[in-house]
């Protein structure tokens, strides 16, 4: 028996989205206080492989397959290789730029799904206003990142840092349109999830190695916790929880809510690790939500002819 998949976002899906924003923006700014000790592709194999062990022992608990069925793997190994190579992305960008930055930046992945959605369901094609939010989006960041070239706030290499970010965003999307394109969208949902944690552990933990990244000579708490944040609730809770909306509702509809991350990670950042607030940075962020609002608005219902009096 099939699930039937959703065309609206109920109470619960709201309330799932709600949570996943709020931790995602606080996201960023535990990678970057653990990259104080801990180097980025050894931390981002870290988060990857503590939450493939995590999923395993959930999946165990649950009497659940741990692998799918055959017809997955040519999609599992794929998005796998795309989320490596995004957290690679995003870890190491985040040594050269800010975490509200990178959080901004990150999410055009969104936009990513918009415009290739249409290639693999029609019933999600873009309309000139959703259009109208791709461009503005697309303006807001093209605007910031300039910044990294005419006024760095951190550092010479920002632009590096945040061309990441972006490069990061694009391959987010491209995983989720992975997922939707894919046998892996007809998966369980933790089956999805742990074929990228595993692929993405292996190929992180290889990456570090073959850079001769150094394994830490200490570790404090002010790395360990935020650690534990990412591996515990990031990577292994909402991502699942994510994956499972994904299946389940319309992924243009689930978009509209992660207008709420960057301002969380915007101001995470900010207030938690005293990073500068930009013009530039705010006119992106507000260009980014309002094309999010936009990507996802609502169609307006067509008129019905009214019955002529008899």
């Amino acid at each position: 028996m099939t699930e039937d998949r959703k065309t609206h976002l109920d109470r619960r899906a709201v309330a799932l989205l709600l949570m996943c924003a709020g931790l995602w923006g606080l996201g960023q700014v535990a990678t970057k206080v653990a990259l104080s000790e801990i180097a980025p592709l050894t931390q981002a194999a870290l988060r990857s492989a503590g939450a493939a062990l995590l999923l395993v022992g959930w999946m165990r608990w649950r009497g659940r397959a741990v692998w799918p069925g055959a017809g997955t793997w040519r999609g599992g190994i794929l998005a796998g290789r795309l989320f490596a190579i995004e957290f690679g992305c995003i870890f190491v960008g985040l040594k050269y730029t800010t975490a509200s930055r990178m959080v901004v930046f990150l999410y055009l992945a969104p936009f990513v799904v918009a415009a290739g959605m249409p290639f693999i369901a029609r019933s999600e094609r873009l309309d000139r206003w959703q259009a109208l939010g791709l461009a503005a989006a697309f303006g807001g960041v093209v605007w910031a990142f300039a910044e990294g070239f005419v006024r760095p706030h951190a550092g010479d290499a920002q632009w590096l840092g945040d061309a990441l970010g972006i490069a990061a965003a694009v391959l987010w999307g491209g995983t989720t349109l992975v997922v939707r394109g894919s046998a892996l969208a007809r998966a369980p949902a933790e089956a999805v999830l742990l074929y990228q944690l595993v692929v993405s552990a292996l190929a992180l933990a290889a990456a570090a190695f073959v850079l001769g990244e150094s394994w830490p000579a200490q570790l404090s708490g002010r790395s360990l916790w935020p650690l534990a944040f990412q591996i515990v609730v990031i990577s292994f809770a909402s991502y699942l929880v994510w994956f499972w909306l994904m299946r389940h509702y319309p992924a243009t509809r689930i978009s509209v809510f992660t207008l709420l991350t960057p301002p969380a990670g915007l101001v995470a950042g900010v207030l938690l690790l005293g990073e500068p607030l930009t013009p530039r940075l705010v006119v992106a962020l507000l260009a980014v939500c309002a094309g999010i609002a936009l990507v996802n608005r609502a169609p307006r219902p067509l008129r019905r002819p009214t019955a002529a009096a008899s």
